[in-house]
């Protein structure tokens, strides 16, 4: 019996996003979790909730209600848009909306929220243009918010006090570029950071920076103390004793390091072939945390995220619990928090208590309850194959749900970032396909994180070759394994994945059909024309410019349009302050123009990356639809040969 095909309005566009979970201690030694969660029912509105942790049958109490939605624009990625303290009885909130600071103002014991007021005027009403802020933390000794303001495409560390209204804010420190990640340490003493400079994106070359403070705030002696050419630095964080931890990769691992007070030079308690960080494209990640008595890392080693202790002296246990795509990890006082999933389970809070003697408890709380029956769920299978150049690459594959023995559709999906990676949490968005019979594979082409930087260094001069290649190679594995059908392989991405689509139509013969969402499609105009945190990324990705003019142009899509000889479908959002919108007519134009099938939607309200319900309904159900009318799917596999 097949498999009921899942419904587009059920796989996407009802899963709220997860982000930033908080733990806090309030009045009577009462532990809160206070977390964020994007709604796209509402938009794409993001609002912070809280509950008491471990109380996952108690409903719980949205802090900020419509119509405010918590978000930055630094960066165009955001993050770190909200920071909280317990002070007294009071949760003393600030949040980041509408490019203003807010502070409000919880009562604990009541549950009472006062009104929100700002702590500045928007986003204007400075001499040198407007601005934006994120990455905050309180410094409640000073009575202040730290954080990240982008005013003209350049970073600042800033603060605002918060006990004023409509102010401007005070600059800290004023780095060469980008800057964010602050930490205090436990006394107050002492500001440390993470800054990067073009052309280095933050995971390919960042320093962490310490400066001390004054008793009123100033910093002094700033001074470079980890991190350098060539290696990247993530999540400085203060032990109680005053030590510091960062995780850097000069060994080719993410690893922790340790430095303690008073000393110069930096340990290696616990080394390992994992990743205990992640690539900086958004603030507000955390994969580290300090329970009260022992350290905490999520490692992630061939793709997967395990939960693991850090003892002080180098011992390293992992912690049972069954999940494998973990993000935002938090601890205090024996109880952790982290955004959860794997396979079969959607994503969600794991709430974890962990006992001195080593053992923990957990419970997982959905934040959608998943609409298929487990039996009917394609979990993901690693695979290894042969790519580019030979070198052994990674991907999923998701069997299809009809349990046919004969080859299937196939969709390769090409992951944006590119420096990012094909995670293993539960999507309904690939069990759309499964469920109608097509089989998909998720590659982790070479530039991917999660295996360590030799693995992410082979996309550095080579993008549009390497992750090109490793999509083909993927499906070619597939149809050598008698899995796929050779004339029935669609790709898709969004962003740079879409970049890899096309790329892949362009330079290969193995794809029939195409799908991108926002796609770069003309490297020479994005080396020209984008925002300023990746104005510089194609130096490592591509080459310098304009001084490798050519190898611009022979990898870019648009240039090569002629060389596309199967349809593909462009879907693009109007406010795309990333990928601006001309890239994608002007790719649909000259496909058009040599005759291609073409299809564009546009979207009045989206940018780079669609977040509202009805926008990603549309974008699956008509991408399904162009692909089975392209592959002539209704007509069986001996009738869809293209011509």
């Amino acid at each position: 019996m097949a498999p009921t095909p899942l419904p587009a309005s059920i796989a996407v566009g009802r899963l709220p996003g997860l982000k930033e979970p908080q733990l806090l201690e309030g009045p009577n030694q009462q532990i809160w979790l206070l977390w964020l969660e994007q709604r796209p029912q509402e938009k794409g509105r993001t609002t912070a909730l809280i509950r008491p942790f471990g109380a996952t049958e108690m409903a719980p109490t949205e802090l900020t209600p419509a119509p405010i939605s918590l978000r930055s624009r630094v960066h165009d990625y955001g993050g770190g848009v909200l920071c909280s303290e317990v002070d007294g009885e009071t949760l003393l909130l600030v949040w980041i909306a509408g490019g203003c600071l807010w502070r409000q103002d919880w009562q604990l014991p009541e549950q009472s929220t006062d009104r929100p007021k700002p702590l500045m005027q928007p986003l204007k009403l400075t001499r040198t243009g407007d601005w934006d802020l994120a990455d905050g933390l309180l410094d409640l000794s000073r009575r202040r918010w730290l954080g990240i303001r982008e005013i003209d495409g350049v970073d600042q560390l800033v603060c605002a006090e918060l006990d004023q209204t409509e102010q401007e804010p005070e600059l800290l420190h004023q780095p060469a570029d980008f800057a964010g990640y602050a930490c205090l340490s436990p006394d107050g003493a002492q500001l440390a950071w993470v800054e990067w400079q073009q052309p280095a994106m933050p995971w390919e070359s960042s320093q962490l920076c310490c400066a001390d403070l004054s008793s009123s705030g100033d910093l002094s002696h700033p001074r470079t103390i980890a991190g350098g050419a060539g290696v990247s630095v993530f999540q400085p964080q203060w032990l109680p004793d005053g030590s510091l931890l960062v995780a850097e990769d000069s060994d080719g691992w993410w690893n922790l390091k340790r430095r303690r007070p008073g000393a110069i030079s930096w340990e290696h308690p616990w080394p390992m072939a994992a990743e205990t960080a992640m690539p900086q494209w958004i603030y507000g990640m955390s994969t580290t945390a300090w329970d009260g008595q022992q350290l905490l890392a999520a490692t992630c080693a061939d793709g997967c995220w395990s939960l693991n202790r850090l003892s002080l002296e180098g011992t390293i246990s992992r912690i049972d619990q069954p999940f494998d795509d973990l993000a935002g990890l938090r601890a205090l006082k024996g109880r952790a928090v982290a955004v959860a999933s794997n396979s079969t389970s959607m994503a969600g809070l794991l709430e974890l208590s962990l006992a001195s003697d080593g053992t923990s408890s957990w419970v997982h709380t959905p934040a959608l309850e998943s609409p298929i029956a487990q039996a009917e769920i394609s979990v993901a299978e690693p695979i290894w194959f042969d790519g580019h150049d030979g070198q052994r690459t990674h991907a999923w594959y998701y069997p299809p749900r009809s349990n046919t023995t004969t080859p299937a559709p196939l969709l390769v999906k090409s992951h944006s970032g590119p420096t990012a990676m094909a995670r293993r949490g539960l999507s309904l968005a690939i069990q759309y396909w499964t469920s109608r019979g097509w089989g998909v594979v998720d590659v982790n082409y070479g530039g991917s994180t999660g295996f360590g930087r030799e693995y992410r260094e082979r996309l550095n001069g080579s993008w549009g070759v390497v992750d090109v290649a490793d999509c083909a190679a993927a499906a070619r594995a597939m149809i050598a394994s008698g899995r796929a059908h050779p004339e029935q392989i669609a790709i898709e991405g969004g962003s740079a994945g879409g970049f890899t689509t096309l790329a892949a139509l362009c330079f290969t013969d193995v794809f029939r059909v195409g799908a991108c969402r926002y796609a770069v499609c003309d490297l020479t105009a994005m080396a020209q024309d984008t925002h300023c945190f990746e104005a510089r990324y194609l130096d490592s990705l591509v080459g310098d410019w304009p001084e490798q003019r050519e190898i611009f142009e022979q990898r870019s899509p648009l240039l090569h349009a002629d060389c596309i000889r199967c349809p593909v479908l462009f879907f693009q959002g109007l406010q795309d302050k990333v990928v601006p919108p001309e890239q994608t007519e002007r790719m649909a134009e000259a496909l058009r123009s040599n005759g291609i099938p073409v299809e564009v939607r546009l979207f009045e309200e989206e940018g780079h990356g669609f977040r509202n319900q009805a926008t990603q309904i549309e974008v699956l159900e008509e991408t399904e639809r162009f692909f089975c009318s392209s592959l002539r799917l209704d007509q069986g596999p001996d009738q869809t040969k293209m011509s």
